[in-house]
């Protein structure tokens, strides 16, 4: 069969240059998928003010420190301030092992556009590298879809290479975004 024989809509599109829109590259890393393994493996459901015990356990296990007035402040901001809850824990028999504290900004800085700030996700360290991360982000980036926002926005510290390795995993990349900060004395 030859293009000449074939309908317009199964003609092969051929791109005119290097880049062009229906150039396949092989090349490239492939996009990361999200898709619904790993969020019909592991339970995901919004966070409640009775997980807010284990999720501190989970950070200290995490971190070393207790920021149990941290996640007093982020819990009362999530479940009570915000006009759309979009924090989730991730569940095993019953018990949270992993959460992802998320809120929706419309608009900061002076832009106007809806977007997600991820300010603490965590997996209990019995449970890593078994796609609890990766499943809390699935179900936030389905959820954020539906409510339309455009994107999400985190800060990571510069030292923290587990937790930017698996955010670059997962599709984040460097802002065009430049944070200061100043010591006040």
């Amino acid at each position: 069969m030859t293009d000449t024989s074939r309908t317009k809509s199964q003609q092969i599109r051929i791109p005119e240059r290097v880049g062009a829109e229906a150039e396949v590259n092989y090349g490239k890393d492939p996009e990361p998928d999200f898709g619904p393994l790993a969020r019909d493996r592991i339970p995901v459901r919004a966070m409640r003010e009775s997980d807010l015990r284990k999720l501190i356990e989970i950070d200290s296990r995490i971190t070393g420190r207790n920021r149990a007035d941290y996640f007093n402040r982020k819990l009362e901001e999530a479940l009570h301030e915000s006009d759309v809850r979009v924090s989730l824990v991730a569940e095993r028999d019953g018990e949270p092992i992993g959460f992802i504290m998320a809120r929706v900004d419309f608009g900061e800085f002076g832009r106007v556009e809806s977007i997600a700030v991820l300010d603490t996700i965590g997996v209990d360290p019995d449970y890593r590298n078994q796609g609890i991360g990766r499943a809390l982000l699935s179900q936030l980036f389905v959820n954020l879809a539906t409510l339309r926002v455009e994107g999400v926005r985190t800060v990571v510290g510069w030292s923290d290479q587990r937790l930017i390795t698996f955010l670059d995993r997962c599709g984040f990349h460097p802002s065009q975004r430049l944070c200061l900060e100043l010591a006040v004395k």
